[in-house]
């Protein structure tokens, strides 16, 4: 029964190939007559999501003409569909950064609209791309919530509508491929039988559902229906032209030979998911398909392949998760718990509104109720003394619900730093990777070692040992980069729980400036520069948390003979490096001055300088949080102000003004 409904499907598909390229054609051809803008735009959103299963970049490339004719006619349900096909096609190719990014512009977009389909048709591919990532609990999360709000939302009629009916068939497959993904073979068998029901309805799902299910098989030890699921995912991605679900059959296949210690088919088959890959430009493929060469040509000793596929999976790794992108993603991320948290403290600043005009109707209410009684009753006294018993409790209740709104606020602030704090310690998996990288090859050198011991191949051992101490010198090198990051974090996420004392600013400043310039010495003994202090005795002791606020000189010393220092490689021979502090009262401020004349803050970077994890230095030597943490200390620990002057390439001066009360 299965070979029939397949062979229907088969033919189904390929008539339909032929008509999608004369779709296409046809499409293609009315761009090149004279169209009116909107049905311009139309056409090429249509021609764009023909494109975003074979051609992820032609897709991207049309969508964004797409996206700037919606701009120009304001249409913002385009804008949001244009948005969402170019992420799709980003995360086909492995940039999940911009992905993500035009994901979460699309969404603001259509929950402005209150576009229930395009906001599940988002949540949708965001799973996607989570599951792209290797994130599959996070996967699971955007999916299963959009799964419920489908069936919500459609209770009548999502069974009766393609779209909608589609939509719910792909949530359904990519909530067991993320079970599958985790080892849940029952329960992805659960979600993917489901999803099976109506997949042979849509041709774009098929193949995929058919690849899962051969995995699921391979899971299970049987081989046959293994193959048989597979040899018809690879049929359907052809027939359609779903190259990057080809890419992942063909892998799929060279497990479950593999498994069957069948080792040439394995890489065969491996070989043709990686050039597939290739070919598309697909770099999750690549490194996927990358790392399983490497590791079948280790299996058979061969070590040159193994050392080839080895470098392609790690450039297709660095390409994907490099520094960078992994910052981009947790900004992003943090900026849009943070725009969900503020619609969340905007809707309870309007609920707080609504109890207070209660709480001022209820006490004109009983105001009226007062007046009336005191000019119909004798018992005026009485009236007033419960008149003002119960203008006293209404006060006493506002005072509470005042008290309680801001320990909210302070509550929600403390989870926002908390998230941030969380999120940065996925900034330690890079230096982990190499880590762990460098660990798994020293041990397959050392095996190379002891086997050239054996046999008295001296000047090789010497030589792999010579490698494998360089290993180490990463290792350790790569571990000190992750402890640093952690204390930084940690640094950044800890409250200060010191009390405020009154200090001799002069006196703190001038103590920390030795002890930033020693420490620095301390590490390069080469380096030298001069400390000039100007301290206005007549400066006040002021109220501070001396801890905190020495920890924000340290910062800002520390930036400045930075800035000194790599000017000092570069600038001529008659540069001398100078780091200055001055203190000063003026306008109900001690006002603190550090200045150098080091490199200089670039004008287009000088805003985003005090942001968390922005940072100037190269990878390896900071990470972003000390004028953050700096900036939170003085503006929001001590109600002060923290402001910059800086001119690229002659110096900066940075300026803390602390009240004085």
């Amino acid at each position: 029964m299965r070979k029939i409904t397949l062979s229907l499907v088969l033919l189904a598909l390929f008539l339909g190939a032929g008509a999608q390229r004369k779709h296409i054609d046809t499409l293609r051809a009315k761009l090149n007559t004279n169209l009116d803008d909107s049905t311009r735009m139309n056409t090429m959103q249509e021609l764009a999501h023909s494109y975003y299963l074979s051609h992820p970049d032609s897709n991207i490339l049309i969508s964004q003409q797409v996206y700037t004719l919606a701009e120009k006619l304001r249409h913002l349900p385009m804008q949001s569909r244009a948005l969402n096909d170019m992420a799709t096609g980003y995360t086909s190719l492995g940039d999940y950064p911009k992905a993500t990014q035009m994901f979460y512009a699309a969404l603001r977009i259509s929950q402005g609209l209150h576009d229930e389909f395009n906001i599940l048709r988002i949540y949708n591919n965001l799973g996607d791309t989570y599951m792209r990532q290797r994130d599959y609990r996070k996967a699971l999360n955007s999916l299963l919530g959009a799964y419920r709000q489908w069936n919500d939302y459609w209770p009548t009629h999502k069974t009766t509508n393609s779209a909608n009916l589609e939509l719910g068939t792909i949530l359904l497959l990519n909530i067991g491929e993320s079970y599958l993904n985790l080892g849940k073979i029952d329960s992805a068998d659960h979600y993917l039988q489901l999803s099976n029901k109506n997949a042979p309805k849509f041709a774009d799902i098929i193949n995929n559902v058919d690849r899962d299910f051969g995995e699921i098989e391979i899971a299970r030890g049987h081989t046959d229906k293994a193959l048989q699921y597979l040899s018809d995912a690879v049929r359907l991605s052809k027939a359609i032209d779903d190259q990057q679900m080809l890419s992942e059959s063909y892998l799929s296949e060279a497990k479950l030979y593999h498994n069957n210690k069948r080792q040439d088919s394995a890489e065969f088959y491996a070989q043709k998911s990686l050039d597939v890959a290739q070919t598309g430009k697909f770099e999750q493929d690549v490194l996927n398909a990358g790392k399983v060469l490497y590791s079948y040509y280790d299996e058979d000793h061969n070590l040159p392949l193994a050392y080839k596929y080895f470098r392609m999976a790690t450039a297709a790794k660095d390409s994907i998760y490099s520094q960078d992108k992994v910052k981009q993603l947790l900004s992003l991320d943090f900026e849009e718990k943070q725009r969900q948290q503020e619609i969340a403290a905007a809707q309870e600043q309007y609920r707080d509104k609504v109890r207070m005009y209660s709480l001022i109707a209820g006490l004109v209410i009983l105001l009226l109720v007062a007046i009336i009684f005191w000019r119909n009753s004798n018992q005026r006294k009485m009236a007033n003394q419960l008149l003002q018993k119960q203008k006293e409790e209404i006060q006493n209740t506002l005072g509470e619900l005042k008290t309680t709104q801001n320990q909210l606020v302070q509550s929600a602030k403390m989870a926002s730093l908390g998230e941030l704090t969380a999120g940065i310690a996925h900034e330690i998996q890079n230096p982990l990777n190499f880590v762990n990288n460098f660990s798994e090859v020293n041990e397959e050198m050392l095996d190379d070692l002891k086997e050239a011991l054996n046999t008295g191949r001296t000047e090789e051992a010497i030589t792999i040992a010579n490698d494998i101490q360089e290993n180490e010198k990463k290792i350790r090198h790569h571990g000190k980069r992750a402890d640093f990051i952690v204390k930084g974090m940690l640094q950044h996420s800890r409250t200060s729980t010191g009390e405020k004392q009154v200090t001799n600013i002069n006196l703190l400043a001038d103590e920390f400036l030795k002890l930033s310039y020693h420490g620095l010495r301390a590490k390069d003994k080469n380096f030298n520069a001069e400390l000039v202090t100007h301290f206005d005795s007549s400066v006040p002791r002021i109220n501070i948390v001396q801890q905190d606020i020495g920890r924000v000189l340290i910062n800002l010393f520390s930036n400045a003979f930075y800035a000194v220092n790599q000017k000092s490689k570069t600038a001529s021979a008659g540069y001398k490096p100078e780091v200055s502090v001055s203190t000063l009262a003026e306008n109900g401020h001690v006002i603190i001055k550090v200045k150098d004349n080091g490199t200089g803050i670039p004008e287009n970077i000088r805003e985003k300088i005090m942001q968390p994890f922005f940072t100037t230095k190269p990878t390896g030597e900071g990470t972003g949080l000390g004028l953050s943490l700096s900036y939170d200390i003085v503006v929001k620990g001590h109600g002060g102000k923290i402001s910059i002057e800086s001119k690229e390439g002659e110096g900066s001066e940075f300026i803390v003004e602390l009240p004085l009360n």
